[in-house]
C-alpha cells in the first residue's frame, strides 16, 4: 500500500508518554513520535540504524553523543548508527518524524 494516514495506523508506546507510529517499506522506515506530556523521556540508547528526523510540533531536547539541542518545528537532525542519543519533551504534545535505515524490526513485529 503506497498511501497512509498516520492517525489511522497502529501505534506503540515505547516509554511513558512516548508513542510511535511506524510506517515502513522494504528498506526504509518513518516513525511519527508523540511526546504526550512535558518531560516525557526517551532514555539514552544506541542502535546500528542510521536515523534522521525533524521536529513537527512543540519542542524537545535531543542529546546526540553528548551534544544537546532544542528541536522545534522545522529543525532537522541526523544520528549516525551506534551513536548514543536521548530525547526529552519540553512541551506537551511535542511531535517529531524519525527516519531509519534499515528498518527497525523491533518496532514493527508487534504491529504486523
Amino acid at each position: 500500500m503506497p498511501f497512509y494516514e498516520p492517525q489511522n495506523c497502529p501505534s506503540k508506546e515505547l516509554f511513558p508518554g512516548v508513542t510511535i507510529t511506524p510506517i515502513w517499506g522494504e528498506h526504509v522506515m518513518m516513525s511519527f513520535v508523540r511526546f504526550s506530556f512535558a518531560n516525557a523521556l526517551v532514555p539514552t540508547h544506541q542502535h546500528p540504524h542510521e536515523q534522521a528526523g525533524t521536529g513537527l510540533e512543540g519542542e524537545f531536547e535531543l542529546i546526540i553523543d553528548g551534544e544537546a539541542r532544542v528541536i522545534r518545528a522545522g529543525d532537522a537532525y541526523v544520528i549516525p548508527g551506534n551513536t548514543p542519543h536521548s530525547a526529552r519533551s519540553l512541551t506537551e504534545n511535542a511531535y517529531a518524524l524519525d527516519i531509519f535505515y534499515p528498518i527497525r524490526e523491533e518496532y514493527t513485529r508487534d504491529l504486523l
